[in-house]
């Protein structure tokens, strides 16, 4: 097994993509685990196969890298993909963020209760802040804690607001 944390994080574009490849290549020639930790979900979507996403310590939404990375399901994952720089969107070519967020990150020492997204998210309701969201599974391995999936479950619909304009 090898554990990389943002093993490319601080490479130059053009070394990354090898550096990839060779992990890619180890682990398909050793049949090799690889843990790949990151903050960069384009390299995560090309080198994993099943992605998890976490925010402050918590994992809130999970699946196949495809899934997680085109239908993405809770808003803090959403938010994450619509940050990344994209060529062909305007807002992001004009320098504007495409979403904002409330509130400043939560403290790690003093997490907040509930959803620890929740003062952040631009769709909480009272009950994020209260409890914490449980799995809900929304079809083909793929899976969301968040209250806005309670009831549709089997259902992966994005929420329209947090979209990431492609």
């Amino acid at each position: 097994m090898l554990l990389a944390d943002e093993p490319v994080s601080m490479l130059d574009v053009s070394i990354r993509l090898g550096v990839l490849n060779l992990l890619r290549d180890l682990e398909e020639r050793l049949s090799l685990a690889i843990l790949y930790i990151t903050h960069d979900i384009a390299s995560a979507r090309y080198f994993a196969d099943t992605t998890l996403v976490m925010y402050a310590g918590r994992v809130v939404e999970g699946g196949d890298s495809e899934t997680v990375t085109q239908k993405p399901a809770h808003p803090y994952t959403q938010l994450l993909i619509a940050s990344a720089p994209h060529p062909e969107r305007a807002d992001v070519a004009a320098g504007r963020p495409v979403l904002e967020t409330a509130a400043e990150p939560p403290s790690p020492i003093d997490p907040p209760e509930g959803c620890r997204f929740s003062p952040r998210c631009p769709r909480a309701v009272e009950r994020c802040g209260t409890s914490t969201p449980p799995r809900f599974e929304l079809g083909n391995g793929h899976w969301a804690a968040c209250w806005l999936y309670e009831g549709v479950e089997g259902s992966a619909e994005p929420i329209p607001e947090l979209e990431a304009s492609s």
